[in-house]
């Protein structure tokens, strides 16, 4: 008799599809999805995003996992049901739509009389709070996870933490899942309320994007007053205190997590006196507005953007930060065009996406390039950028 468990994780993102491939390697793991090409993708072993590692591990590791698009198959004798699934900023609302986590919170809760509901998916602090009160039900926890796009299997192989939000066995089952699928060993581990579990993830993040803020507005400081931005940030982060990393100036904080979860922490204070939670929310418009304005002084006629990803190694468009450089950019009225392989021919946002990378070096006056790539080597006395370091 197999001592596996069945685990359901729902949503094949980068969340959802690095704790399929952990979970997969000592459990039964069923990857539920809305999308059928998603779907086909993880039954033919070839993941549903950009992540070597992952891409990996479904090649070459022996993993029991299969994906489906049948809830009630998927929900059917899972011990944990592990939600993944998106929760988009509204600025309508001022808070997560949370309706994609709630609606599986509420299918496992009518479908399953035993499954335990762990939310990954970044939400409002005290949400998991109102739906155990909703459904009457303590089977329903919150437990943060802390990626990297393109990393993110490597992330919870190698973990920083697990945290989760319960003082139960079954809590402690799952975490005890997580620690066993891992390759660091002896990984800290915190049981804390849900709550409290919410609020770390939105801290956490807020922490980086407050980081990644303080060394653009350095930058910015040193572009203005014509000094060495590299000099400052590493006289800087000698001191160990601040110490080294996640120093590199960009045009701004990006991606999935800190433009929303840094909008998400500011309106949860509600009451709450603050000044410096705003101030990082408003830093990263403030930088985008500071790079818009240093690239029209250059007066360039046709600017070429390369790139639209938020970083190397992802395929994630949501937020990055270019993008806000180009619709300030193509609000002045100049000329934007696009080189993205991802997206192929076509258009993005009404400006021309360019197949041909030599094509797109030599009609572009200026290129922008959040990120340094040896492909632009040619052409680095027009590339605008302020990537010191080549990392993301």
């Amino acid at each position: 008799m197999s001592n596996k468990i069945k685990i359901t994780v729902v949503g094949s993102g980068y969340v959802g599809m690095s704790l399929a491939v952990l979970l997969a390697q000592r459990n039964d793991v069923v990857v539920l999805d809305v999308d059928p090409a998603r779907v086909d993708k993880v039954n033919n072993k070839r993941s549903t995003v950009v992540d070597a590692e992952i891409q990996r591990f479904l090649v070459d590791k022996e993993l029991s996992l299969i994906a489906t698009l049948d809830k009630q198959a998927a929900y059917n004798g899972a011990r944990f049901v592990v939600v993944a699934t998106p929760t988009n900023y509204d600025p309508l609302t001022n808070r997560f739509d949370t309706s994609s986590v709630d609606e599986v919170v509420k299918d496992v809760l009518e479908l399953n009389s035993g499954a335990f509901v762990v939310i990954k998916s970044t939400i409002p602090v005290g949400h998991t709070k109102s739906l155990q009160e909703k459904y009457n039900s303590d089977r329903v926890i919150f437990s943060p996870e802390f990626l990297r796009e393109g990393r993110a299997l490597k992330d919870n192989l190698h973990p920083s933490r697990i945290i989760v939000g319960s003082h139960s066995d079954a809590g402690k089952l799952f975490a005890n899942l997580l620690q066993q699928g891992a390759e660091k060993q002896d990984v800290e581990t915190l049981f804390i309320h849900s709550t409290e579990a919410e609020a770390v993830k939105l801290f956490a993040n807020t922490y980086l994007a407050m980081r990644v803020s303080f060394f653009n507005e350095l930058d910015s400081y040193a572009l203005t007053h014509d000094l060495d931005t590299d000099s400052l940030i590493n006289g800087v982060c000698l001191d160990e205190r601040i110490g080294d990393g996640y120093n590199n100036p960009s045009f701004g904080y990006g991606g999935y997590c800190l433009p929303k979860d840094t909008k998400q922490l500011l309106a949860n204070y509600g009451r709450v006196p603050q000044t410096l939670i705003q101030a990082i929310v408003s830093s990263n418009t403030t930088r985008k507005d500071f790079i818009a304005d240093e690239i029209l002084k250059l007066k360039p006629k046709i600017v070429g953007l390369f790139r639209l990803v938020m970083k190397e190694g992802s395929d994630n468009f949501r937020a990055s930060a270019i993008q806000g450089v180009m619709k300030r950019i193509k609000a002045k009225g100049v000329n934007v065009v696009v080189y993205e392989p991802e997206l192929g021919a076509g258009e993005f946002f009404g400006s021309k996406v360019i197949v041909s990378l030599e094509e797109f070096k030599e009609m572009s006056d200026i290129i922008v390039a959040n990120r340094q790539s040896d492909c632009l080597g040619d052409v680095s006395e027009k590339t605008f950028s302020r990537d010191l370091f080549g990392e993301n």
